[in-house]
């Protein structure tokens, strides 16, 4: 098949070997690639009971058939394993040029297995991969270790690496990439600390093959134009990045705020994406073969660096009541440098600070720094003391659930599978709430972004308050959502490509004949392995629910006033939308309709 280089780097880390094997034609076939092939192997080779934390767990680090192709954003790369966070599937997506540099250098797949005896890192030029010392890196920011990496390895080698977080097993922890860009969710960064490894350093000096170069290009003038025609692709994420988000959200009164006790933000325009690119941005950035650029770079004082997306701000912004934007900033910074996800780090300070203003949290906990709602003078410490774990900051690594329920009031988290939810407040949309409690992964957006028919108007304008529809909707983001993460292009195309269009793409780099519906039919299998996974992990559908402050208590004030998540008029439907038995186990029929 084309689109793929047909290898797999195989690396036993306990004993130092590596070995080579082919990549299953068949089974790519079936789960395309990503976030699919990786679960699947995950299943295959893996027992779902395993501590993801132990040598049994295994890393996959993935690509997708279109990732280092010549599509638009043809860059992204998954990350796929089992989460010490939630103990649920984990697959965590990054961008930027380091998963290109992967396939060029001729491999599909890397999959990690057992543990070092002491931290390394491994090095891939092409064919020669070499596992190598990394004591003289080991305890340093990502940045410093991309830097050190850079200067001892071949011009342009693309380093991928966790921080300090990582190395101390923070739950939150992420894998890093280009410094910036994060395999962000489920704590992965800890999993690969837990196997003392700390780096990856790729350069490669081929280019995938494909079949029909004239049909390439013709399809990329059509699906660039319809990237460029879209007001969200064209105009607001090149223009402010995930941050136009901010000032949207709190004018529908669905912008968490204070750990979701309220959902409108006073100051929310302090900290939105129009008032980071009037003060601080200095230019646009972007990942491989993106037209679209929605990355951001800013300048705080002497310092200029990768900028927060619209989660980050949120999390660090309205979830604590901080409208800082030099704080939020530099938050943001120092989580890229320790490598932990901004969203749970956020999240969780946001928690702690409920924790501490209810009495939970005393002072002599704080080591005398702040902890309130609307004080940023000491968040940067707090990230820090998460990625170093030190005093109260090695309880806040463990995420807001672990952190909540230590002091007996679990309740304060606003996680779902103790996964932290993103900055779209689900009482005041439905669509988003259902997502989050069914997602395989936990309280994610990005496993079924319903924000775009329900807030944004894409493809078309949903009533956010109304749920009869909700069911069919969450089902069918979500796999179309699973398939474009296992294609190795970004979710962000979605607002103007539909499945008919991710076929297309399919079609003329892997000279396959997928319709939009074989790309929903995969992304439903690869939604079906992942929640047969979670269910023989021992999550049951017991979890696929909201926490009690977003199921009892209405919103208090503003446009979304009076409404909670009406969960229950929605979970039983879509159950039945997906072919699972009203107790949300995938029934034999339909996992035999999926060849599972």
């Amino acid at each position: 098949m084309f689109g793929y280089t047909g290898k797999i780097l195989r690396v036993n880390l306990t004993d130092g070997t590596f070995k080579t094997e082919p990549l299953d034609h068949e089974m790519a076939k079936k789960f395309i690639g990503g976030r699919g092939l990786g679960t699947k192997m995950m299943m295959d080779e893996v027992d779902p009971k395993v501590d993801p934390l132990s040598p049994e767990n295994k890393l996959f680090v993935v690509t997708g058939p279109m990732t280092g192709n010549p599509v638009a954003t043809g860059g992204r790369y998954m990350v796929v394993t089992k989460s010490p966070l939630s103990n649920t599937i984990a697959s965590s997506n990054s961008g930027g040029k380091w998963g290109a540099e992967l396939k060029f250098a001729g491999w599909d797949i890397i999959a990690f297995e057992g543990k070092s005896a002491e931290p390394v890192y491994l090095s891939i030029e092409d064919d020669k991969v070499e596992l190598l010392s990394a004591a003289d890196i080991w305890g340093t920011t990502v940045s410093s270790t991309t830097k050190k990496l850079g200067e001892k390895h071949v011009d342009g080698a693309k380093v991928l690496a966790i921080g300090p977080g990582g190395e101390n097993l923070s739950h939150i922890a992420a894998i890093m990439n280009d410094e910036d860009r994060a395999a962000g969710r489920s704590g992965v960064g800890a999993v690969m600390g837990s196997k003392n490894l700390k780096a990856i350093v790729v350069k490669g000096s081929g280019k995938p093959d494909v079949p029909d170069q004239d049909r390439i290009k013709e399809l990329n003038k059509t699906q660039l134009a319809k990237i460029k025609e879209n007001g969200v692709t064209g105009e607001g994420l090149p223009t402010y990045g995930t941050a136009v988000l901010v000032n949207i959200l709190n004018e529908l009164g669905s912008l968490p705020t204070n750990n979701f006790l309220e959902a409108q933000f006073d100051k929310a325009d302090e900290t939105s994406g129009e008032t980071l690119a009037d003060k601080y941005l200095t230019k646009r950035t972007a990942c491989y073969r993106c037209p679209i650029g929605c990355g951001r770079y800013v300048k705080v004082g002497d310092w200029e660096g990768g900028g927060p997306e619209y989660e980050t701000l949120w999390s660090f912004g309205a979830d604590c009541g901080i409208s800082d934007m030099e704080s939020i900033i530099m938050a943001n910074h120092w989580c890229n440098e320790m490598g932990i996800d901004t969203i749970s780090a956020g999240a969780t300070i946001a928690a702690a600070i409920e924790l501490h203003q209810k009495g939970y949290i005393k002072d002599d906990e704080l080591d005398g720094l702040k902890l309130e709602f609307g004080n940023g003078t000491d968040i940067t410490e707090w990230v820090k003391r998460m990625g170093y774990a030190q005093g109260l900051g090695a309880k806040m690594a463990e995420g807001s659930y672990r952190l909540a329920d230590g002091y007996g009031v679990p309740e304060f988290s606003m996680t779902v599978k103790k996964l932290e939810m993103p900055a779209y407040d689900p009482r005041g949309i439905m669509g988003i709430g259902l997502n989050y409690a069914t997602s395989n992964r936990g309280g994610c957006h990005v496993r079924g972004y319903t924000i775009s028919p329900e807030v944004l108007g894409l493809p078309e304008q949903l009533d956010r308050f109304e749920t009869s529809s909700k069911p069919t909707w969450v089902k069918i983001f979500q796999d179309l959502t699973a398939s474009i993460d296992s294609l190795g292009v970004c979710l962000f195309t979605s607002f103007a490509l539909g499945a008919d269009d991710y076929a297309d793409m399919y079609n003329v780099i892997a000279g396959t004949d997928l319709t939009g519906n074989d790309i929903l039919a995969i992304g439903d299998r690869i939604y079906n392995i992942e929640k047969q996974f979670n269910l023989l992990a021992g999550v049951t559908s017991a979890e696929d629910t909201l926490p009690k402050r977003l199921l009892e208590d209405p919103i208090p004030e503003g446009p979304s006033k009076g409404w909670v998540n009406k969960l229950d008029e929605m979970l039983g439907e879509y159950y039945k939308e997906r072919g699972w038995g009203e107790d949300g186990i995938p029934t034999e029929a339909k996992l035999k309709e999926l060849g599972l």
